[in-house]
């Protein structure tokens, strides 16, 4: 991207005009409203995202070796649900446009329907394609954590195929993934066209 993703203005904005928050804050916010705590897990970048983190009610929790990659972050962040008493997460990344209230609310209810049927995750889809925040139940945090560290989260999701439901939501750019300067002003174009 050439700068951090978690700083990067959301909603879009046009040049010249002061954003609301950032992908990070509006994450946060968009996940206060249906979980108890948030814990964001930051790298080498976490003095410059900690302020961000606190100002919106947050927790940290950091990486000592941000380099293994996204799959060891995700693994900092579960250890760090089990350690504070939790049985369950919400987990998104920092690079994908927050849901609105309501569908993360849809997700949860989904969630405690799921774990009732003895499902591990739920896992929200547009239009076939899935996206983020996935839900996972404690059976599910352990096959992550059980994993090589070598793993992807991916893979592991498709290992436990039988214990995920899919849900769908009426957010198209739940599935949206933003890496590249490119994807970023695609976004910022289709944010346009949503409000108009």
């Amino acid at each position: 991207m050439g700068s951090d993703k978690a700083l990067l203005p959301w909603p879009p904005v046009a040049p010249g005009h002061v954003p609301e928050g950032t992908f990070l804050s509006a994450a946060i916010r968009s996940l206060t409203l249906s979980t108890d705590r948030v814990i964001v897990v930051a790298g080498k970048n976490a003095g410059v995202v900690a302020p961000i983190i606190y100002a919106n009610g947050a927790s940290m929790a950091v990486n000592p070796e941000p380099e293994l990659g996204q799959f060891s972050s995700l693994r900092v962040g579960l250890r760090d649900v089990l350690n504070q008493g939790r049985d369950a997460a919400v987990v998104t990344l920092v690079d994908r446009p927050p849901l609105s209230p309501a569908a993360v609310e849809k997700l949860c209810s989904a969630f405690a329907d799921a774990v009732s049927r003895w499902k591990w995750a739920v896992i929200p889809q547009y239009s076939g394609k899935h996206g983020h925040p996935i839900l996972l139940a404690r059976e599910m945090i352990e096959a992550f954590l059980r994993a090589p560290g070598t793993a992807i989260a991916r893979d592991i999701v498709h290992q436990n195929e039988a214990h995920i439901e899919y849900v769908d939501v009426e957010e198209p750019l739940v599935a949206a993934n933003i890496n590249t300067p490119e994807e970023y002003a695609a976004l910022q174009s289709a944010m346009r066209m949503l409000r108009e």
